[in-house]
């Protein structure tokens, strides 16, 4: 088991990625958007400029490094919130995660063959991932970069972190889970709903 992704969702797209790609030296994998009503995408090396030029409609900005997938949504909040974390599991933790979500009567939206959502009823998601070579590859990636811990701002911590923990059947204390090894920290006096991005550790 291991948390591989978080989905951002921000009103400052572009300085939230430039912090990415700058600072912390990720590489961006693509920009998914629309052009018109096709749906497209642009790697590397195409700038905002152009893509405004071709009056581009900006949907989302993944980028990487090491173990560490990481996108960015635009959305009404100025500090970027936690639309959804991203779990690698193996093929029988999988299982078991989607039946305690069922038993739990969690909402579970299930995209066959790419992706599986699992709502917390605690203002984020979870997206669950059996075995995966493309993961597997990701992972193996860990020696680069990896993501050590996740601080997260929340109205609630114990609540948020207790929805991880009971979902994934983990222990939690003090508003922390750990998930193979990342730490996903839980601090008070964050806004309700999603939680608000506080503070990363890469190794």
């Amino acid at each position: 088991m291991e948390l591989f992704h978080y989905h951002l969702v921000t009103s400052k797209v572009r300085e939230v990625e430039a912090r990415y790609l700058g600072k912390l030296g990720f590489g961006l994998i693509a920009r998914y958007g629309r052009i018109g009503e096709d749906q497209v995408h642009f790697e590397s090396g195409v700038s905002w400029e152009e893509l405004e030029r071709r009056a581009f409609r900006h949907r989302l900005s993944e980028l990487e490094r090491g173990a560490v997938n990481v996108v960015v949504q635009p959305g009404q909040w100025p500090l970027p919130r936690v639309d959804h974390l991203g779990v690698a599991l193996d093929d029988d933790e999988f299982h078991e995660v989607l039946d305690r979500a069922t038993r739990l009567r969690l909402r579970v939206q299930e995209y066959p063959g790419r992706r599986t959502f699992i709502a917390t009823d605690a203002g984020y998601r979870l997206e669950v991932h059996p075995q995966r070579d493309w993961i597997d590859e990701l992972l193996g990636n860990a020696s680069e970069l990896r993501l050590t811990e996740l601080h997260l701002r929340a109205d609630d911590p114990e609540t948020k972190a207790g929805a991880l923990a009971d979902l994934l059947e983990l222990e939690h204390r003090d508003g922390e889970v750990v998930v193979g090894e990342t730490t996903v920290r839980f601090v008070d006096t964050g806004p309700r709903g999603r939680p608000e991005l506080h503070a990363e550790v890469f190794d």
